[in-house]
């Protein structure tokens, strides 16, 4: 269990573009030449129940589907577990040249230990800072795996804070 102020993450909430919030944070550290990998979500262009069609890869550019053109039976969601186990499985290599990881959320699958788990738990092996966004929903779960982590504010002027902290 990750117990360091290395972690932190963006509560998301309606009146937050926590994807923006990330994107910028890692256009400053790229430009700073700080290593930064991960993934950021896009939201769909069209109608959608889900919001994020895509994951990009922070390094290659490489975009992931992570929605299902027809979600199962029993649920409105078209989230595809598969995409974001293809997203993550291509991040983990990527993982222990970085400075920072920067993932675009902790959600329903990473809730369950699945999703982009096993990139979560790489980065806290590895001891790299990581930077990730959770909904109100997912508060809990998150709580119980990263107790310790700092909540930001998501502006750009916590995010720096909190990386001139892990970096002081």
């Amino acid at each position: 269990m990750p117990h360091s102020n290395n972690i932190a993450a963006i509560a998301n909430r309606e009146d937050l573009d926590a994807q923006a919030c990330l994107s910028d944070a890692v256009a400053a550290w790229r430009a700073a030449g700080i290593k930064v990998v991960g993934v950021l979500a896009e939201n769909n262009r069209g109608e959608s129940v889900c919001s994020a069609g895509f994951l990009r890869d922070i390094v290659s550019g490489k975009a992931f589907s992570i929605q299902l053109e027809t979600p199962p039976a029993d649920t409105i969601c078209h989230l595809d577990a598969a995409g974001l186990e293809d997203a993550g499985a291509n991040l983990l290599g990527q993982i222990p040249a970085a400075d920072i990881v920067v993932v675009s959320k902790f959600g329903k699958l990473e809730a369950m230990e699945g999703g982009l788990w096993p990139v979560f738990q790489a980065a806290i092996a590895a001891r790299k800072p990581l930077l990730t966004t959770v909904s109100a929903k997912h508060h809990e779960a998150w709580h119980a795996f990263a107790p310790a982590a700092t909540w930001l504010t998501g502006d750009q002027a916590s995010i720096a804070q909190w990386w001139r902290t892990v970096n002081g």
